[in-house]
């Protein structure tokens, strides 16, 4: 299936993170702004993030606030110049980039249900395709969509092929990035049918367990908003702790975390079965999502699980994207305001702070 390209670009994907909340996730005034753009993510960061050690930076971008600026059609080149301009200071940073298409659920539940917004959001890869062909093709790779939640693998599979024939007649050289349906969690990879396409790299996120993951976010199901403190890997005496007063949903979450054996050796053995699909389709693989919410788990817990979890892929061959730069799991930290990095952090990764080196 795949070219010596895919494999050989594949390689300047080794180790990376997120920027998230700059391009897409927005969530607060003024919005999605040149303010915005350019205070959120500097120069300062970039370099950061390669004095860090990481090779790439995925680019989350929200396509919904660039067709609400579309006029007759055409994307406005005001706000693909800011994305170019920023892609290339990573670039110029020796970054290699994934642009990868972000929007919310509302979006992606319009694509699982209408014809007509296939055909808009064909035309958007279509317009953002040949607008970036240009750059570099051996560091600029293109992600169609984060997270598709079509919840209906035949019509994603159906879509995801479709986009790459919109992309790859623009873009004959670059490099796509395909994922499975849903949360592209690893089931779904496992039902993904690869476009015909001689030129992809094979994508999934690694959250689970998620009882451990996102323990305490806001965004989640209750139950998972319900569990605080729990560490990793599993331990009895936590675990008997934490189940006074919770729901029965969230203690059978935690049954299940305590048996499943979530540890170094777990994780190992939880990638093989993508290792073996990416194997029998010859597809370079890549995680371009992982990590744990920071505000309720026990940091010393983070730390194991980002070692054991980011060790695991490295061991198995797939590259990995940590979520994320400076959000609710970052890489770094503020010290009178000003973003450092968490060297603990770094170095569970793998990777040497600036100042430890």
């Amino acid at each position: 299936m795949n070219t010596t390209s895919a494999v050989v670009r594949s390689r300047r994907l080794r180790r990376g993170v997120n920027f998230s909340h700059w391009f897409s996730q927005v969530y607060w005034e003024p919005g999605y702004t040149p303010a915005h753009f350019e205070t959120y993510i500097r120069t300062a960061d970039i370099a950061t993030v390669r004095d860090m050690g990481f090779d790439h930076v995925r680019f989350p971008v929200a396509c919904e606030p660039i067709l609400a600026r579309a006029a007759d059609g055409r994307l406005p080149a005001d706000y693909l110049g800011r994305i170019r301009e920023h892609i290339l200071d990573m670039l110029d940073h020796g970054l290699a980039v994934i642009v990868d298409i972000h929007p919310e659920d509302a979006f992606k539940h319009r694509l699982a249900a209408s014809s007509e917004a296939v055909a808009e959001f064909a035309d958007f890869w279509r317009q953002l395709a040949t607008a970036f062909a240009d750059l570099d093709c051996e560091r600029v790779f293109f992600e169609i969509l984060n997270e598709p939640c079509i919840h209906d693998a035949d019509r994603w599979n159906a879509l995801q092929t479709e986009l790459v024939q919109t992309i790859r007649k623009a873009a004959p050289a670059h490099t796509i990035i395909v994922c499975g349906d849903a949360w592209a969690l690893r089931p779904e990879l496992l039902k993904l049918v690869p476009p015909d396409d001689s030129n992809l790299i094979a994508n999934f996120h690694l959250y689970e367990p998620h009882a451990f993951t996102h323990q305490g976010a806001g965004w989640v199901s209750p139950w998972a908003r319900s569990i605080r403190g729990l560490s990793y890997p599993p331990n009895r005496g936590n675990l008997a702790a934490l189940r006074d007063g919770l729901a029965d949903d969230a203690r059978a979450q935690l049954d299940d975390y305590a048996a499943t054996g979530w540890n170094a050796d777990g994780y190992h053995a939880f990638l093989q079965p993508v290792v073996a699909w990416a194997r029998e389709h010859r597809l370079p693989l890549i995680c371009t999502e992982f990590g744990v919410y920071k505000k309720f788990a026990p940091r010393a817990s983070r730390l194991a699980w980002l070692r054991d979890v980011s060790a695991a892929l490295s061991a198995n061959g797939i590259g990995w994207t940590m979520w994320d730069y400076a959000g609710d799991f970052a890489v770094v930290v503020k010290e009178n305001g000003i973003r450092v990095p968490d060297h603990e952090l770094v170095a569970a990764l793998g990777l040497i702070s600036p100042s430890l080196a």
